[in-house]
């Protein structure tokens, strides 16, 4: 790990809706801890020293990111969602161009719904990574027994989950490579379903950081609820 930690700019994709939380509002509005989720995922990232601004890609017509506190916070800027979660970041990357970042800055790109970053994990990225030549991401080895399934449903065979890992957020890579990677991928109308996929699409090889399993990404009713019990355990 880097003796001293990198600056960073971040980014949060967050112009989803979140159809499988049922809700009436896109998930990342959703209330924890009398905060939304949104406030949340952002704030591991307002409170780190080495932050050099925050990006976030709402929808275009967003009506609740107004209502929050931190929308008047100068080092977050806002900028129009993509139709996927890589237009959006792509969007945010290249607003981070306009604000005078260079191809060599590290930017960590971090879900809207993922409201439990550690400082400690987003520190052991931020340190590990300082000095890769590609870059990384928080990840999460496999515990449980997998299973590769025909189209029926049936069990084909048992994957080996020792070389499974799950991918979380933040992922943290250079500010030209990253750029590159999602543009070209876009044009090439690749499968792209995180940054991480885009820079393996063009050639490179990220490396996983071990996090906490606790970085939970809110993703149906049933994750909010163990989120909610967290943090009433906390008090």
């Amino acid at each position: 790990m880097s003796s001293s930690l990198p600056a960073f700019w971040a980014v949060i994709p967050a112009a989803g809706v979140g159809a499988r939380m049922a809700a009436d509002r896109p998930k990342q509005y959703l209330q924890l801890g009398g905060r939304t989720i949104l406030e949340h995922s952002l704030g591991c990232f307002l409170d780190h020293p080495c932050l050099k601004g925050l990006v976030v890609s709402l929808a275009i017509d967003d009506p609740y990111w107004p209502n929050l506190a931190c929308a008047s916070d100068a080092r977050i800027q806002r900028v129009d969602g993509g139709a996927e979660r890589s237009g959006s970041v792509l969007n945010a990357l290249l607003h981070l161009h306009g604000l005078g970042a260079n191809d060599e800055d590290w930017v960590l790109v971090h879900d809207a719904a993922r409201p439990n970053l550690s400082r400690c994990d987003l520190d052991k990225l931020l340190g590990e990574l300082a000095d890769d030549p590609v870059g990384g991401l928080l990840a999460v080895p496999a515990r449980d027994t997998l299973k590769r399934v025909d189209k029926h449903g049936r069990v084909v065979e048992t994957v080996d989950r020792s070389v499974i890992w799950q991918a979380y957020t933040p992922q943290m890579f250079r500010l030209g490579a990253l750029h590159r990677a999602l543009a070209d991928s876009l044009v090439a109308d690749a499968v792209i379903t995180d940054e991480a996929s885009a820079m393996e699409w063009a050639g490179s090889a990220p490396r996983l950081i071990e996090g906490r399993s606790d970085n939970l990404k809110v993703t149906r009713p049933e994750d909010l609820e163990w989120l909610r019990q967290r943090w009433t355990n906390r008090r």
